[in-house]
């Protein structure tokens, strides 16, 4: 009879360089508690990995706070083009979609990607999958994000990035993930996202990439902050690798973001491995991550501006 192990769970709602003040903070507070306490409970009843993973992910696109699903930003022709990855660390098997329009969560055409030959699909790809699947067509446009990119069209979209949150906040990196440990000892991670807002059109996310989503049984990672950094550092990938050769996570996070300093990247991760460790990582202002170890909620939010790594 196998042992069980204690769930753990972490998750981020994007990183970017600020929240506008305590009333911004308790609201990302709110959110990440509100879903962190429905998938906790599911891995504590026994949901697999994999499948916390994807109803986390879920969540996050339906909170429009958020860039993904609901709430996504839109690319400099006005259209919404999301993106999202599965990655089963048992299975070491990575599925996802690139770009893909007018569903309400992508997240759900990576898992079902899981048992495809097939595993990633780009935007004519996934749409011809949507219409296979009879998925119905949904319209992930905010007034807010509307009005974001109405306001940078006037100064000719020249924000390097759109609002990590859905608020009146200066420029962000918005994505959501998930990576969670069930109580068989396995690991899954799960990332998704709208995109950096007003990028040149085609343009591939680090969400569908395993430098940006990358898990196996020792580790699992997902990234937010700038995609084309997070792609340079090819950020997930190295964390769990760096732990599958022996370093504890807390080495390989330390490690791995002494290294994006240095090389002067913006972005985030959160993480956990095998023995049930979690931890986060910034070189950004601020990460929206927070987690579950089983006893308590805790979260990032108030953490100090700069480079930081922090190991449960």
């Amino acid at each position: 009879m196998s042992v069980k192990v204690q769930p753990k769970l972490i998750i981020h709602g994007g990183a970017g360089s600020s929240l506008q003040g305590k009333g911004g903070v308790e609201t990302v507070r709110n959110s990440l508690q509100r879903i962190l306490a429905e998938v906790y409970g599911r891995l504590e009843n026994g949901t697999a990995a994999e499948d916390a993973v994807v109803r986390g992910s879920q969540l996050l696109e339906d909170d429009p706070l958020f860039n993904a699903g609901v709430g996504s930003v839109l690319q400099s022709d006005g259209q919404i083009r999301m993106s999202a990855a599965l990655m089963n660390g048992t299975l070491q098997r990575f599925s996802g979609v690139i770009n893909v329009s007018r569903v309400k969560n992508p997240i759900e055409l990576a898992k079902f990607l899981q048992t495809c030959p097939d595993r990633v699909l780009s935007d004519y790809g996934a749409a011809e999958l949507l219409r296979e699947l009879n998925v119905p067509k949904f319209d992930p446009l905010t007034d807010r994000r509307l009005y974001e990119w109405i306001e940078d069209r006037k100064q000719d979209f020249n924000r390097k990035m759109a609002n990590v949150v859905a608020e009146d906040a200066e420029a962000g990196r918005g994505t959501i993930g998930v990576v969670a440990l069930d109580q068989n000892g396995a690991i899954a991670a799960g990332t998704s996202t709208g995109g950096k807002g007003f990028e040149r059109i085609g343009r591939v996310s680090d969400s569908a990439m395993p430098a940006g989503n990358y898990a196996n049984a020792k580790a699992g990672v997902s990234c937010t902050g700038i995609g084309e950094d997070i792609i340079d550092e090819c950020l997930a990938a190295k964390i769990v690798i760096r732990v599958t050769d022996g370093l504890s996570l807390k080495e390989a996070f330390e490690r791995s973001f002494a290294e994006s300093t240095q090389n002067q990247r913006d972005l985030g991760a959160i993480g956990l491995d095998a023995s049930g460790a979690i931890a986060w990582g910034k070189t950004s202002d601020v990460v929206l991550a927070a987690f579950h170890d089983g006893e308590k909620m805790a979260d990032s939010l108030e953490a100090e501006p700069g480079t930081q790594v922090f190991v449960v």
